[in-house]
């Protein structure tokens, strides 16, 4: 069985570095700790004006995307 990672919804920042949505794992470990590394490094390589965080949703990972005010000025491109 395959587990994956998937980013629930793309952001401005991650189309415009051609980032893929979803990952594949062999086994949950993998894939829990794939979820949990790409959700760091994304909160640590993006605009910052939302953060990434991971849910379980059943066998699979979601990165979920957190938005505030900030958030809209980083999807509309308009600060």
């Amino acid at each position: 069985m395959n587990f994956h990672v998937v980013v629930e919804r793309l952001c401005s920042c991650a189309k415009q570095r051609g980032m893929e949505q979803i990952r594949t794992c062999t086994n949950r470990f993998d894939a829990e700790a794939e979820a949990y590394d790409w959700s760091e490094s994304l909160n640590s390589s993006f605009c910052g004006r939302h953060t990434f965080d991971v849910a379980r949703v059943g066998e699979h990972f979601v990165i979920t995307v957190e938005e505030d005010a900030q958030a809209n000025i980083c999807e509309t491109g308009v600060e």
